[in-house]
């Protein structure tokens, strides 16, 4: 964690704005910079690379071995976060210090107006952010992990299908096999939906059973160690011919191109809204560019939905360490939906891909 802050000093020192040190509030952040794993608690770095953890009595034995190499200041119970703040800074030469504009409420920063008066407080923006879009290799060890539990989860829960399984049995069995295997929870909320409910992209399960239905749109991810994976896979059955069956066949395979395209395009120092220009080329071309409903993809981590973000508006470049979803989608109100998404990494001389599941037509039969 220490090559963590020595990179955040670093960022800070190339910034145009003169800090005395800067106030890191977001518990993401203070995670990804410290190693703590609890909440409540705000840490104070300085230029030198001195940082200080300020938090309460309840985790002081979780920060001594969490966190051993760090020092802390610990309140009591009848004291505020805010209190403290103002106490370990009265003691200090600190004048300036920068704070996490994207995560500090308007209240709060009142309350440090009001309370500690002797600073100046400056604005920042997404300094630490930056530093977790590249993934170190004890990250990307812990999320490969995350995708394999994924993978074998579904696997798992994909084999066990019968028509009288609902949308929710299904989210709720893919959550539980992931714990099993060794997840600590899920990423996000597992999508599960049936025939037209996949044409929703952010679905909430209901209790819909699979029964006649032809397609199954999963989305799921799994969590581990606090990092995130997300996949998603759309299952249909083999039908007879038919025009709706055709007309799945040929939308799967144009978004299955759609996304080969989009994976193909990633390298280190390429813009991410030319890797989605890819993806959207392809179904543009196969006359569903209007189907296509969101971006392309984002990063993850720590969060499942980081920085950065591939669409038609990003403005991101891509690096190397980087980890991306790639998951193009065309959706049918009342119909179906097809997504398809793998997890890649960005390598110096282009990119490596983390899942492994299959995807081909063939591959994805639902079989209930």
């Amino acid at each position: 964690m220490t090559q963590r802050i020595e990179r955040l000093v670093q960022s800070i020192a190339d910034s145009d704005q003169p800090m005395d040190a800067i106030l890191i509030c977001s518990e993401v952040n203070v995670r990804y910079l410290s190693g703590f794993t609890g909440d409540s608690t705000w840490l104070l770095v300085r230029p030198d690379g001195k940082a200080t953890l300020l938090s309460d009595r309840r985790y002081e034995t979780q920060i001594a071995e969490e966190c051993p190499a760090l020092e802390s200041a610990i309140r009591p119970p009848s004291q505020t976060l805010v209190a403290l703040l103002a106490e370990y800074l009265a003691d200090s030469s600190l004048k300036t210090i920068g704070f996490e504009a994207d995560h500090v409420q308007v209240s709060t920063m009142h309350q440090w107006k009001e309370q500690i008066e002797s600073v100046e407080w400056t604005q920042t923006s997404g300094l630490v952010e930056t530093l977790r879009s590249i993934k170190d290799a004890d990250e990307l060890a812990t999320i490969r992990r995350a995708i394999s539990i994924a993978e074998r989860s579904f696997l798992s829960v994909t084999n066990k299908l019968t028509p009288r399984m609902t949308e929710l049995q299904i989210a709720h069995e893919l959550e539980a096999t992931m714990r099993s295997l060794g997840a600590s929870g899920v990423a996000f909320d597992v999508i599960a939906g049936a025939e037209p409910s996949g044409a929703l992209p952010h679905y909430h399960p209901r209790n819909i059973a699979l029964a006649d239905c032809r397609t199954l749109l999963i989305d799921w991810g799994a969590r581990v160690d606090g990092y995130c994976s997300d996949l998603t896979r759309t299952l249909h059955k083999a039908d007879v011919r038919s025009a709706t069956a055709d007309r799945f066949e040929a939308a799967y395979q144009a978004v299955l191109e759609s996304q080969e395209a989009a994976i193909s395009a990633i390298r280190d120092g390429v813009e991410a809204i030319e890797v989605d220009r890819a993806a959207r080329q392809v179904l543009q071309n196969a006359g569903l560019g209007d189907a296509f409903k969101h971006g392309l993809g984002h990063s993850f981590g720590l969060e499942i939905h980081e920085d950065p973000r591939m669409g038609p508006m990003s403005t991101d470049v891509l690096r190397e360490g980087m980890v991306l979803t790639v998951e193009p989608g065309v959706y049918f109100e009342g119909e179906f939906g097809i997504r398809i998404e793998d997890d890649i990494l960005v390598t110096a001389d282009g990119f490596e891909r983390l899942s492994t599941l299959p995807k081909g037509l063939d591959d994805c039969r639902l079989v209930v």
